[in-house]
This record gives structure tokens, C-alpha cells and sequence, in this order.
């Protein structure tokens, strides 16, 4: 697949650390390209990149607005995310109820 028709999904998206801050940017408030790049010591046009990987993944929304471009947090792809992390949340939290049944075991014989 050539990379101008690839469609990203919301885990590659957030996969990048850039990425992640512009949607904690854009949780706080809707603003403009120029806006979000204030913010990077990357050039527009690779904030523009993050941001358009995000829109394929449906993470944020672009509208024009005179001759900026505004983007707005989109939150429905988060509830996927959030379902998969549930599961790997209760998935660890098992792992560690047991591990720390065997640590205090251990301690409890060594005594």
C-alpha cells in the first residue's frame, strides 16, 4: 500500500509521542495549525503531517475557519482504545495480585 493511501488506525496514531502531545493540546482547547505549532520545535509541515494521521485515524476533525484551519478533539475512537485497555488493565492487575501473593509468601517463610 503506498503511504498516500494508507489509512492509520487509533493505535499507530498514538504510537507517536508528538502525536499524543497535540491531542492533549487539542483536549484543552479547538485550535489553528499555527496555534499547535507553537508548541513544537518541528516545522508546520511536520505538525500538519501528525495532524493529518490523526484525522485518518478519526482522533481530530479539521474545519476551515476564514484561512485557518481549526482542529477539534474527535472523542469516539478513544472508547475503542479504551475497551482494549480495559482488558489489558485487568489482565495486569491479575499478574500483580499474584505476584505480590508470592512475594508476601515468601517473605512470610524466610522470616
Amino acid at each position: 500500500m503506498c503511504a498516500a493511501t494508507q489509512k492509520y488506525d487509533v493505535f499507530q496514531a498514538i504510537a507517536d509521542p508528538t502525536r499524543r502531545r497535540v491531542l492533549h493540546l487539542l483536549s484543552e482547547n479547538n485550535q489553528s495549525i499555527a496555534e499547535i505549532s507553537s508548541h513544537f520545535d518541528i516545522s508546520r509541515t511536520a505538525v500538519v503531517k501528525h495532524l493529518n494521521i490523526l484525522s485518518e485515524a478519526g482522533l481530530v476533525r479539521g474545519e476551515k475557519s476564514g484561512r485557518e484551519k481549526i482542529y477539534f478533539l474527535q472523542p469516539e475512537p478513544f472508547e475503542e482504545l479504551s475497551g482494549w485497555l480495559k482488558y489489558y488493565e485487568q489482565f495486569w492487575n491479575n499478574k500483580l495480585t499474584k505476584f505480590k501473593f508470592v512475594v508476601e509468601n515468601d517473605t512470610l517463610k524466610n522470616r
